[in-house]
């Protein structure tokens, strides 16, 4: 099959198909972090079209979940002087209606990457606005599903696809009774310290999760599950 992995740099889900004999391509603005040629380096919405039978697409979640819901608020500097917010806003930080603005466009670009004209769609994104202005995910599956010491919730909205299904469960350490896997502190927060790059190390998909989608969504007998 011709696959379109939308919104990858790091090249894990474009491997993981091409390994398996498919003509697998990723596509982002940034370029391919593994160097490889096969990788577009471009606007994922100029690369939509009918030559691909599967689109696979990890948009942008900055402006997507609920993390930062503070900054799409107006600055309010009767009550933060010289701030405008409880907290200091780091340089680069969309606030109020930038923001706003910011997180349509990018639930616009969603929306048309579910419409495109390809047969097979996956879109991933975590837990956040999308389920609840759009539509509910397909499902919700963590890497600890899928041989990855680690916990992280991720929605999958499919079409044309079948869910994935789990592979190798990883037991988590209890922590006071709670579940805790190797990517979290005893608190539940993730291990990773702030960094210029945090949010693109943490967007980089699982290789459980990749081989999954190319095991299962790359059988062309897999319609026989739908």
């Amino acid at each position: 099959m011709k696959v379109l992995v939308g919104c990858e740099c790091s090249g894990a889900v474009r491997r993981a198909f091409r390994e398996r004999g498919h003509d697998a391509w990723s596509c982002d603005l940034r370029p391919a972090a593994d160097g490889d040629p096969h990788h577009i380096r471009g606007d994922l919405r100029a690369r939509l079209s009918a030559e691909w039978d599967m689109l696979i697409a990890f948009p942008d979640c900055t402006y997507l979940t609920n993390a930062g819901v503070w900054a799409l608020k107006d600055p309010d500097f009767a009550r933060y002087p010289g701030v405008g917010y409880h907290q200091r806003v780091k340089p680069g930080t969309l606030t109020g209606e930038a923001r706003r603005e910011a997180r349509r466009e990018a639930a616009a670009l969603v929306r048309l990457l579910w419409e495109a004209p390809i047969a097979k769609v996956a879109i991933e994104n975590p837990t956040g606005l999308l389920s609840r202005s759009w539509m509910l995910p397909t499902q919700i599956i963590q890497p600890h599903q899928f041989g990855e010491d680690a916990s992280k919730a991720t929605c999958l909205w499919l079409r044309g696809l079948p869910a994935l299904l789990p592979t190798k469960h990883v037991p988590p350490r209890m922590v006071d009774g709670r579940p805790r896997w190797s990517n979290q502190t005893d608190g539940g927060q993730n291990k990773l310290p702030p960094s210029e790059d945090r949010a693109s190390k943490r967007a980089v998909t699982y290789p459980g999760i990749a081989l999954a989608m190319s095991e299962q969504w790359g059988n062309n007998q897999h319609e026989k599950h739908t």
